[in-house]
């Protein structure tokens, strides 16, 4: 209903806005927006078909594919993004709008989890030393993660390793975060990894922690990129790729869809066949392999440990896959599956909250406290 003047209905510049509710909520809503006095004009209802119908009467005013409107609004932005960053990642991007196959977001589980925080028990609480260098974020997201799952977390800073007043050895875990150690100035990750390689008694407490076959290791982000460079120190990780700056030539801030394919890892070997969406947010992200057919090893002994995916299969192009790794590998394993690292951020999704989109059964917790209670599990 757009009143007499339709195209200024359409058209005008007073302060407005576009609502889409469902069919169900419809009177309600329009009582409720009534009472508050406010003028509305009911546009049209949504489809499967895709198509943007507006009519007037008799007058049918635009008859357009969701498609052919989301790419006329984007096309400005293309157009800018292409000069700016990489040229084909920009047509990846773009291209997509008007792929009808593209699945969006979803979350499929092959097992139950529980959404409540565990209450409070007088149980035994392993400590996971969750380490803090200068630049270094996500460290109180990684510990409540941690402290859900039933563990003591403990806030280690890089200072007191380096300086001999801890030696790592009263933690069952140890967890390297996301951030910019060292400013990325030496690439990311690495500074933080030379302070390691190049301290004689830091390298040896590292090596041992690594060796302990009672011991578990996670590095996100970050620390992915960081224990990567460590992995002469990790036994079965001799594989693992660098990771170099994203094809796209920019930080990559999104919601990106992975799977959790078979897998040896102690955390995540659990959630095999699992596909949701997770926070991603890295400038260096793109897996590079010293060796051809690298990749097919790691694959084959169930090394690669999360994937980026598009619809059902591994995310070749941008931006399903915001970093161009190839096979959209984002997360690895060693060879015995206890010292895991990803690119993704699972700590900033364990609240349900703070999941930009997500399921209404999703309650406290997402499916994400999966891969920590792994861990806790794994401890025993």
């Amino acid at each position: 209903v757009l009143g007499d003047d339709a195209r200024a209905a359409l058209f005008n510049e007073e302060l407005g806005v576009v609502l889409q509710v469902g069919a169900a909520q419809r009177e309600s809503v329009l009582a409720r927006l009534g009472e508050a006095g406010l003028r509305v004009s009911e546009l049209g209802s949504v489809t499967a078909e895709q198509q943007i119908r507006i009519r007037h009467g008799a007058d049918e005013l635009l008859n357009m594919s969701r498609a052919q409107a989301q790419q006329l609004w984007a096309e400005t932005s293309y157009r800018l993004q292409a000069l700016r960053d990489e040229p084909d990642c920009a047509r990846e991007e773009f291209e997509r709008i008007a792929d009808p196959a593209d699945t969006g977001l979803r979350v499929e589980l092959p097992f139950e989890f529980d959404s409540r925080v565990a209450p409070a028990v007088n149980t035994a609480r392993p400590k996971v030393a969750i380490l803090r260098e200068q630049g270094v974020n996500s460290h109180l997201e990684m510990a409540y993660s941690f402290d859900a799952a039933g563990f003591d977390a403990v806030d280690v800073h890089m200072s007191d390793v380096l300086a001999g007043r801890d030696d790592l050895s009263e933690y069952r875990g140890l967890v390297a975060c996301g951030g910019f150690s060292y400013g990325d100035v030496l690439g990311a990750g690495l500074g933080w990894a030379r302070s390691i390689l190049f301290n004689e008694q830091a390298r040896q407490l590292f090596a041992d922690f690594f060796a302990d076959q009672q011991k578990f290791a996670l590095g996100v982000c970050n620390g992915c990129q960081m224990m990567s460079a460590l992995k002469d120190l990790i036994p079965g990780a001799d594989a693992w790729p660098a990771f170099v700056r994203n094809r796209s030539e920019q930080f990559e801030a999104r919601y990106s869809q992975v799977e959790i394919p078979e897998n040896q890892s102690v955390m995540l070997s659990h959630l095999a066949g699992a596909r949701l969406p997770i926070a991603v947010a890295h400038g260096e992200g793109r897996a590079q392999f010293a060796q051809a057919g690298t990749l097919q090893q790691l694959e084959a002994a169930r090394l690669v440990a999360m994937r980026y995916i598009d619809g059902d299969c591994p995310a070749i192009t941008y931006p399903a896959n915001p970093n161009g790794s190839p096979a959209g590998i984002t997360g690895l394993c060693n060879a015995d599956g206890r010292v895991t690292i990803m690119m993704p951020h699972p700590e900033r999704n364990v609240r349900a909250t703070s999941n930009s989109w997500r399921p209404a059964d999703w309650q406290e917790l997402s499916p994400w406290i999966e891969i920590f209670r792994g861990a806790r599990h794994w401890v025993g």
